[in-house]
């Protein structure tokens, strides 16, 4: 089970997502907002990394995560977290890798060492792919960036001219949070399966409510199931609940002393289905004319509820905030009529709503 989320934000005057510094003649350096070309134009995103790290800090300063210290290794040049999932919500939510070594034991448990002394060492590295996975925030339509000058001054200072890009679009994304993988680990001794290390497992056998079950995938060399290990259903409900009513408070972006933009979404879809492949990715689009106008795919929404029905489970929740797009708001209505799973809120009753229902999904 796997929950499929799809946002619309709107921004006025922003440069939530820059690509560093170029020299400019006249304003020496001035500021790149990051855009890609398609189709021989400009769209303005922000990268997925970086609404990762909205999100992350949202959850806390709002919901009071703890989250995972980073370690740096100066000799390797590596950086990574703890790779704790059991006491660091976020290792669990937005995942890991750290490599690492330690010690060979022999069969008494005491270090083996090469014929110079030196202890030996094997790979102990753990890995874990994300269960909140995303896409980066770009804008639905091709978007014209606004290149102005700034200067650093006061009343009798020779001012110091410097450039940025600033801009106005709206901006769709896309994430999903693997239900069944969220508090749930796998130790097999295989690259990209190993997710915890000895010190987190033996943390796992002393915590309350964990179960092992059986992976209805792995098999052993003896062709039985391998266990996973599996955090209590309260621990697990918690997180993707917390991640998700994340969206009403998220804020974040470059330049917000003066160019402040509300990341929040003004459009949300929001539904559980049992297929990990995205349906919502079509259902916003530029106008064929003018491409920087958006248009909401009304049919292509439809045609997703009738293509993918069968892997819908529950209620499909959309949520909208009034005054956005509102030229939609009837035939949004006709939805809840047309289809007995669409249910149209505002946003936070959209999130809400859904947060309830996913408690009864998460296995």
């Amino acid at each position: 089970m796997i929950t499929q989320g799809f946002i619309l934000i709107d921004e006025d005057g922003v440069a939530l997502n820059n690509s560093g510094t170029i020299s400019v003649a006249g304003t020496g350096n001035r500021v790149q907002t990051k855009k890609v070309t398609k189709h021989g134009q400009d769209y303005v995103y922000v990268s997925g990394q970086a609404w990762r790290y909205w999100w992350r800090d949202t959850l806390q300063k709002h919901f009071a995560w703890k989250l995972s210290p980073l370690i740096k290794q100066e000799k390797q040049n590596v950086i990574f977290t703890e790779a704790n999932p059991v006491d660091f919500a976020d290792d669990d939510i937005f995942g890991y890798m750290r490599a690492n070594k330690e010690p060979e034991l022999d069969k008494d448990g005491i270090e083996k060492k090469n014929n110079k002394g030196v202890v030996k060492t094997k790979d102990a590295s753990v890995t874990r792919i994300s269960p909140l996975k995303n896409s980066v925030l770009i804008s639905t339509g091709s978007t014209k960036v606004a290149k102005n000058f700034a200067s650093a001054s006061r009343q009798n200072d020779v001012p110091v001219l410097y450039g940025k890009e600033e801009y106005s679009a709206i901006m769709k994304g896309m994430f999903s949070i693997d239900l069944e993988q969220v508090g749930t680990f796998s130790n097999y001794n295989k690259s990209g399966f190993k997710n915890i290390t000895k010190q987190v497992g033996e943390l796992l056998a002393k915590t309350d409510g964990v179960q092992k079950i059986q992976d209805p995938f792995v098999k052993d060399k003896n062709k039985q199931p391998e266990n996973l290990i599996r955090l209590s259903k309260q621990i697990r409900e918690k997180r993707v609940v917390d991640t998700i009513c994340a969206l009403k408070f998220i804020s974040g972006g470059a330049m917000q002393t003066s160019n402040m933009g509300d990341v929040t979404p003004k459009f949300i879809v929001l539904a559980t289905t049992t297929t990990g492949n995205h349906p919502f990715s079509h259902i916003v689009k530029s106008d064929p004319i003018n491409n920087t106008q958006t248009i909401l795919n009304i049919e292509g929404l439809k045609e997703v509820l009738n293509d993918y029905k069968d892997q819908f489970k529950g209620i499909i929740f959309i949520g909208k905030r009034s005054g956005f797009l509102d030229e939609y708001n009837s035939e949004l209505k006709q939805l809840e009529a047309e289809f007995s799973n669409v249910k149209v809120l505002t946003i936070n009753q959209a999130i809400d709503q859904y947060c309830e229902q996913v408690k009864t999904q998460i296995p």
